[in-house]
C-alpha cells in the first residue's frame, strides 16, 4: 500500500497511465487540503486555489526532474526565487503549503499510498487543534482605536473603563492625526462581555469629546482580496 506505484521510480521515463493516476491523486489530494484549510479559517478564494494546484504542480516537476540532475538544479534554482515575490503569511497558511508540496512530492514519486496517509494525519491533527482552540480562544477580543484632543493626557484616562468592561486592555500604538490636532490611540481588548460593547463605547466618548471612535476585528494583514 505504501510503495511506489511507478514501475521504476529512478527510471527517467513515466508511463501515460502513471503520469495520469498521479496527476489524479495530486488534484483530489490538493482539493482535500484546501478544504481542510478553510475549515473555520478566514482565507482568500486565490489561496485555496493555489493549495488546489500546488500538489500537482510539485508532482509534475519531480515527475520530469527524476534522474536527471542538471534540470534539477535548474528547478531548484527558479523555486528559491519564488519566496521573494511572495508575502509573509500566518503559521496555518505557511504550515498547510508545506503539506502541499510534501503531498506533491509524494504523488510524484508514486506513493499515492504515503500521500494520503499523510494528508489523513495531517487533516485529523489540523481539525482537531481547530476545534480544540476554538473553544478556548477568546471571541471578543477586538481592535479598539480611540481619537483624543491633544491636551488630554491619555495615560490612564481609559483605565477605570478597561477594568470595568474588558478583562485585558493593552495600548498597542499612539499617534498624531489631523495636523497634530488629535492623538489617535490602537488599543487591543479582551471585552469581558461583548453586549455591553455598546455601553463601552458610549462611556468612551463620553471622555474623549465624542471624538471619532473604531472598534472591530484584529485585522489579519492581508491584501484586498475576497475573503471567505
Amino acid at each position: 500500500m505504501l510503495s511506489s506505484i511507478l514501475a521504476n521510480e529512478t527510471a527517467t521515463t513515466v508511463t501515460i497511465e502513471e503520469f495520469v493516476i498521479c496527476m489524479a491523486a495530486s488534484i483530489l489530494l490538493g482539493a482535500a487540503l484546501a478544504w481542510i484549510h478553510a475549515y473555520k479559517n478566514r482565507t482568500t478564494h486565490s489561496f485555496l486555489l493555489a493549495l488546489m494546484l500546488l500538489p500537482v504542480i510539485v508532482q509534475t516537476v519531480i515527475m520530469m526532474v527524476n534522474g536527471n540532475l542538471g534540470t534539477g538544479v535548474a528547478v531548484m534554482g527558479a523555486f528559491s526565487l519564488v519566496r521573494f515575490r511572495s508575502e509573509p503569511g500566518t503559521s496555518r497558511e505557511i504550515s498547510s503549503i508545506f503539506l502541499a508540496m510534501a503531498v506533491g512530492l509524494a504523488t510524484g514519486m508514486g506513493y499515492l499510498g504515503v500521500a494520503v496517509l499523510l494528508l489523513l494525519v495531517a487533516g485529523c491533527i489540523t481539525l482537531a487543534a481547530v476545534e480544540f482552540f476554538a473553544k478556548t480562544a477568546c471571541p471578543a477580543q477586538k481592535e479598539l482605536k480611540i481619537t483624543i484632543p491633544e491636551n488630554l493626557d491619555y495615560q490612564g484616562v481609559f483605565d477605570d473603563l478597561f477594568g470595568k468592561y474588558t478583562k485585558h486592555a493593552e495600548l498597542i500604538r499612539v499617534r498624531t492625526v489631523n495636523m497634530g490636532s488629535l492623538y489617535e490611540l490602537q488599543y487591543q481588548v479582551d471585552l469581558r462581555d461583548e453586549r455591553s460593547e455598546k455601553e463601552f463605547l458610549d462611556q468612551i466618548r463620553c471622555r474623549n469629546g465624542n471624538l471619532g471612535l473604531v472598534c472591530g476585528r484584529i485585522p489579519t494583514g492581508k491584501g484586498r482580496e475576497e475573503w471567505i
